[in-house]
């Protein structure tokens, strides 16, 4: 019988979830924009500036502590990502950042005609990296949402044919929630010889990610939305950095994983990054490997947070004046990610007037720009979203659909 989430464990580690807001409890349902801290990650990052600050390949311990840190932070991310090899991992600034230096590195070897196609549903920065090889000849093709703000999947497969150099598509939708097949992508992708570049950052928080069973050629991640400090992830299928001329400065290593790092890497963080994967294997209360526990974990997280996301979609479809946008919450594969509207008040005013009661929720397209245009939406103000992480309630929920009921009929 698997072990019921323990919120209240989890919600202990926050210092930030005792905040108060003209005397309300802060909930912070704004965890697609970014999660909050445990402290464990905060001790790991000042314990390396207390100790360890020095920067890496020096011949005296605390460098040799950062060098540490660094391998380590590797070494997590790949059992979080479901791989061995933590020579597969690099780290950049953001996952935008790091997509346009793998954009670039991938446009000095595209030829005039080779067709790129990105998705209307995925977030700019997996998006506008891939515009930029218009610049060198290539044809940009785009894969449609249908009006239920899934992928069109019969016109992305047609999309598709040998002139085709890489794919680009998102995990889940920051926007709306859809959980997108990327394994049917994969395979497409696969019998035309095709790249595939997956934004990960959506699903990662909420779902087990295995890149050795999808094998996508790399995926994308970022640390502050699974509670650790701002640092950007890239996956890259093993092999693959070699064939790429990238940025980096001559003294650089030309292998992976350092080959498309530019600069020195924010060691602090990285010793964040590890504790923020620690600390999600230290939830699944199991003796196991790192990545058994992590993958327990997940599916607890995903399980309690689909509980969460089943009892906002059902409270709002009571509201007079609410529509929902995305996939409805049922058994179907989801993120934990519901955007709305509200009659009579613009999605920014909806987000303030839940602000000043303590409850904070995101408002407009989160650069996901195309799809909110798509869904007729852009001049509108966008979209009211809320979105969930392990450490909020269901009394949260509650107050939450008590507040927009309020507002709705007032």
């Amino acid at each position: 019988m698997e072990t019921p989430f323990d919120v209240a464990k989890c919600r202990e580690q926050f210092p930030s979830l005792q905040r108060m807001i003209q005397g309300h409890s802060v909930a912070y349902l704004d965890g697609p924009g970014g999660t909050q801290v445990p402290q464990s990650v905060m001790d790991a990052m000042m314990n390396y500036y207390r100790q360890s600050n020095a920067n890496t390949h020096g011949q005296f311990p605390a460098s040799r502590e950062t060098d540490g840190v660094v391998q380590t932070a590797r070494e997590a991310m790949a059992a979080l990502l479901g791989t061995d090899d933590a020579a597969t991992i690099s780290f950049g600034a953001n996952m935008t950042t790091l997509n346009f230096s793998l954009a670039h590195a991938i446009a000095r070897s595209v030829q005039p005609g080779d067709e790129i196609v990105v998705t209307d549903l995925d977030h700019d920065a997996n998006v506008a990296p891939w515009l930029t090889l218009a610049e060198r000849g290539a044809i940009i093709r785009r894969v449609p949402v249908r009006s239920d703000a899934t992928l069109d999947m019969e016109a992305f497969a047609g999309l598709l044919n040998a002139k085709t150099r890489l794919v680009a598509v998102g995990y889940a939708s920051n926007a709306v929630g859809t959980v997108n097949d990327v394994s049917t992508v994969r395979r497409w992708t696969r019998e035309i010889g095709a790249w595939l570049v997956v934004d990960g950052v959506h699903f990662t928080p909420h779902g087990v990610v295995d890149v050795q069973g999808l094998d996508p050629d790399f995926l994308l991640c970022s640390a502050y939305k699974f509670f650790g400090p701002h640092v950007g992830v890239l996956y890259s299928r093993p092999g693959l950095l070699a064939e790429l001329s990238t940025d980096r400065v001559r003294p650089q290593r030309e292998t992976a994983p350092e080959r498309i790092e530019t600069g020195t890497l924010n060691h602090a963080a990285l010793a964040g990054v590890t504790a923020a994967v620690r600390f999600l294997a230290e939830l699944s209360f199991v003796s196991a490997s790192l990545r058994e526990r992590l993958v327990t974990t997940m599916n607890q997280i995903y399980t309690y947070e689909h509980e969460l996301a089943s009892q906002l979609y059902q409270g709002l479809r009571n509201i007079s004046g609410i529509q929902i946008y995305g996939p409805p919450v049922d058994e179907a594969l989801r993120v934990p990610t519901l955007s709305f509207t509200l009659d009579g008040a613009t999605p920014e005013e909806v987000a303030r007037y839940l602000g000043d009661k303590g409850i904070y929720v995101w408002n407009g397209d989160f650069y996901a720009l195309t799809v909110v245009r798509e869904l007729g939406l852009a001049s509108r103000g966008g979209l009211v979203r809320v979105g969930f992480a392990p450490y909020n309630t269901s009394c949260e929920v509650a107050r939450l659909l008590s507040e927009l009921t309020e507002l709705a009929y007032r």
